[in-house]
């Protein structure tokens, strides 16, 4: 399908983290698959130095970028603080140059420091704007934005508190569609993520994924470091994939090089696990920061979870995200402040009790819409239908 017979011309802004990237570029194969590579015109933009710059690109798309950051909280007095209202203001003027070049039919935000000045900027050229918010508690720019966009496609329930009830899909949060594929894995699945993680491939040992995110985090890290011990003893029965994350990377080479005995055989650390779906294919039980991304993946994969929310975020949505699904005993949750004593003792605890995994994962898998790309791919299809019929 094309618009009066020309392509569809979509702008997508999405940046910052993985939670925010790896959804948008889900509706952008979506968009893909419903179109045909010739029924649409898509342009990314990000954050200048930002991980979307790198990963966009890496899954086939164009990206240019905004020079926008976000408020540093420490220290508040800062000179990357003082530059803030001009980067916004350089900012806002190239989204607009954007939006007059590429002359798109309609702009889709997921999150992250440049959605702000890309939907501004084309809803004041009357571009109609979808909103993808991905958490249970929705960001200020997003409920600022709201007043003005067409449609905000959400994730759970009750979301009519932050946006206008007609504005509303419910459509889940977007995913790639290999996460479907490893919900059941067959044998030679795990056999291929037991050789891609170095793992012997029929150990008969359970799996423990440990993930913070794509830029890592401190609190997860320390759970680590203080239990490679422990899973050095359980080395005949438990093996680890531990994700410690880009910006922790060389503080944890560097743990690890002081460590006598290095990192035992039974686990396996990485900066980034470019094969998300292969390791939930091997894992048995996962220990994870609760953002909205990871959260999803794990409701369409089914996987025993320990949520350990980051406090260091806005609204304190992590703790939000992992609640909800607490609430539908789908999931345990352990505050940041005492994982580090708690969230490896009780991840081994449980990966040797298959009644309750089996409980929580049922409630979990309840909970997934592996459709969710596909539905928010057709809420901009038909925004951008709207527009043009009119």
């Amino acid at each position: 399908m094309t618009m009066n017979n020309r392509p569809l011309r979509v702008i997508i802004s999405a940046g910052g983290t993985g939670g925010h990237i790896y959804p948008a570029v889900a509706v952008a194969d979506a968009l893909r698959a419903e179109l045909g590579e010739e029924g649409v015109e898509m342009l990314f933009v990000g954050a200048e130095g930002k991980m979307e710059m790198e990963r966009v690109p890496k899954a086939g798309y164009e990206i240019v970028g905004l020079p926008v950051a976000g408020l540093q909280r420490r220290p508040l007095l800062s000179r990357a603080n003082l530059e803030l209202p001009f980067k916004v203001m350089r900012s806002l003027g190239r989204a607009r140059r954007i939006i007059r070049e590429f002359r798109p039919d309609v702009a889709v935000g997921f999150g992250g420091y440049a959605s702000g000045p890309v939907l501004w900027a084309a809803q004041r050229r009357g571009i109609p704007t979808v909103i993808q918010e991905q958490n249970s508690y929705a960001g200020l720019t997003n409920r600022l934005l709201a007043k003005r966009a067409k449609a905000v496609c959400v994730a759970y329930e009750g979301m009519e508190r932050f946006f206008p009830t007609a504005k509303l899909r419910f459509t889940g949060n977007p995913l790639r569609d290999r996460f479907s594929a490893v919900a059941e894995p067959s044998a030679e699945v795990r056999a291929e993520a037991a050789e891609y993680f170095g793992f012997p491939a029929d150990s008969g040992r359970k799996t423990l994924l440990v993930v913070g995110g794509s830029l890592g985090t401190r609190t997860l890290n320390q759970c680590m470091l203080k239990g490679l011990d422990t899973f050095a003893a359980h080395s005949n029965d438990v093996q680890v994939i531990w994700q410690n994350g880009k910006y922790y990377e060389p503080q944890m080479a560097a743990a690890i090089a002081a460590r006598e005995g290095g990192l035992p055989a039974n686990v396996w650390r990485g900066a980034f696990v470019e094969r998300m779906d292969l390791a939930y294919a091997l894992a048995d039980m996962v220990v994870a920061r609760a953002g909205a991304g990871t959260v999803s993946e794990l409701e369409l994969v089914g996987r025993p979870t320990i949520f350990v929310p980051s406090p260091n975020v806005a609204e304190d949505h992590q703790t939000k995200n992992a609640r909800a699904l607490v609430s539908k005993e789908a999931a345990w949750m352990v505050a940041d402040a005492e994982a580090e004593a708690e969230a490896v003792p009780l991840a081994l605890e449980l990966l040797a009790d298959a009644g309750r995994c089996a409980e929580r994962v049922a409630n979990l898998r309840r909970l997934g819409r592996p459709g969710a790309a596909a539905e928010v791919a057709k809420t901009v299809i038909d925004i951008a239908n709207e527009r043009n019929e009119k």
